[in-house]
């Protein structure tokens, strides 16, 4: 964590904690500002002053998650998905990455390894049919209904 950077809610943290120190306001009064109980505006303060603004900050800011995938596996993934299994969906190249070369991922893993090198999932999407609309009728409720039925429903009555 060598340059830091606050988000919003910790600049807003870092005025508030401010004017606490100047005794603009007690910790009863800045605590609710903070959004935090007063034990923890007390907490907060105390790092404040021990560590600077860099106290503000989440401690885990900059750290790789202990699972996270390794960067070399990750290289392996996309190249095989480039070269020898080019064109394969995503859940299939997870199945066949388990099943042939060794490397057992999750689908989500292996889809968010590709889709952030830029190779989404090779899916033949049609075109919508199109559908052509009637004309409008030029009153409501003036729609023509036909019969194009070939045989007589209303017998020697009409129709057909």
């Amino acid at each position: 964590m060598k340059g830091l950077t606050l988000s919003a809610k910790e600049q807003n943290r870092l005025k508030i904690l401010n004017g606490v120190l100047e005794q603009r306001w007690s910790m009863r009064e800045a605590a609710p500002l903070l959004g935090v109980s007063e034990r923890q505006g007390w907490r907060l303060l105390a790092a404040y002053r021990k560590e600077g603004a860099r106290g503000l900050a989440h401690k885990n800011r900059g750290r790789k998650p202990p699972n996270a995938t390794p960067e070399t596996i990750q290289q392996q993934v996309v190249a095989l998905a480039l070269e020898r299994y080019d064109r394969i969906n995503h859940t299939h190249l997870s199945e066949l990455l388990a099943e042939r070369e060794g490397l057992t991922l999750s689908r989500p893993t292996v889809r968010r390894i590709l889709v952030r090198a830029g190779l989404s999932s090779p899916r033949h999407r049609r075109p919508p049919q199109h559908r052509s609309r009637r004309q409008r009728m030029p009153q409501e409720g003036m729609l023509l209904q036909l019969d194009g039925s070939h045989h007589l429903w209303l017998e020697d009555r009409g129709g057909g």
